[in-house]
């Protein structure tokens, strides 16, 4: 008997059409669940499908811009019809503008609110809906390391992913007690296409793996089985969580602070 079994669920996820996305979207395939890819790239976002539907899963793939609210009911209908309500939403989608707080326009602010932040609120409004009226569901927001350690010249990615942490644990408050459950997975250093640049530069790849204790950095499937665990029953209990999955990149600080006669960490 499989330890997670979501067969006959119905699970959303955002940003489908690659990388994080589209390991989540493998990952609760391969425990059952039919799954409602949503993107707007739609080309990839069809690829997508294919290979969960190769291995015997069911899918569908939906164009979907996250920051247009049309697009998102437009979307939960669409789901709705093909599978029935949703049980579970994973929001996922997220873009990154660059660009230093002295200089970053207010167009450039909101591009990334309404995707990383304000598209979760919708989708979050569009499917968690569907989940009420049933009294049960489970809402996993991927957020970021970088929404508690600011991170630099990023334009508003650290105050949407910040915005994230709290907008779960205020569905997490609210729709408590009617029975749904939202909870984060903050990654830290994960190769995805929207990285890989950064670690196509020679030598970062070797200084970055040396920061983690780990000794690796993340890929999608990481990211994805923290999701399946808190979209499943065997999460049941928990709610209003941050799951940070990051090698352990994030509790180094005290090893970067010279103290003379200490030996450095291995």
């Amino acid at each position: 008997m499989a330890w997670i079994d979501l067969s006959g669920k119905l699970a959303v996820v955002t940003g489908a059409a690659g990388g994080i996305g589209r390991g989540i979207a493998l990952a609760l395939a391969a425990v059952g669940a039919s799954v409602a890819l949503l993107d707007r790239d739609e080309v990839s976002c069809r690829a997508v499908r294919d290979e969960i539907e190769a291995g015997g899963g069911r899918a569908l793939a939906i164009a979907c811009d996250l920051s247009q609210a049309a697009d998102i009911e437009q979307a939960a209908a669409r789901a709705l019809e093909a599978f029935g309500p949703a049980d579970i939403l994973v929001n996922n989608a997220g873009v990154l503008n660059a660009g230093g707080m002295d200089a970053l326009s207010p167009e450039a602010w909101q591009a990334t609110l309404s995707v990383n932040l304000t598209g979760y609120f919708l989708c979050a409004q569009a499917f968690g809906r569907q989940m009420l009226r049933r009294g049960a569901g489970s809402l996993v927001h991927v957020a970021s390391i970088a929404g508690s350690a600011p991170q630099g010249a990023s334009g508003a990615y650290s105050v949407s992913k910040a915005g994230v942490v709290m907008l779960s644990q205020q569905l997490a408050t609210e729709w408590g007690p009617r029975g749904l459950r939202s909870n984060v997975v903050s990654p830290g250093l994960v190769r995805t296409p929207m990285s890989q640049p950064f670690y196509d530069a020679p030598g970062v790849l070797e200084a970055r793996r040396a920061l983690v204790p780990a000794r690796r950095i993340g890929e999608p499937e990481d990211i994805a089985n923290a999701v399946v665990f808190l979209a499943s029953e065997r999460a049941g209990y928990i709610t209003g969580e941050e799951i940070t999955v990051d090698g352990g990149f994030t509790r180094t600080i005290m090893n970067v602070i010279p103290r003379p006669g200490f030996a450095s960490p291995a």
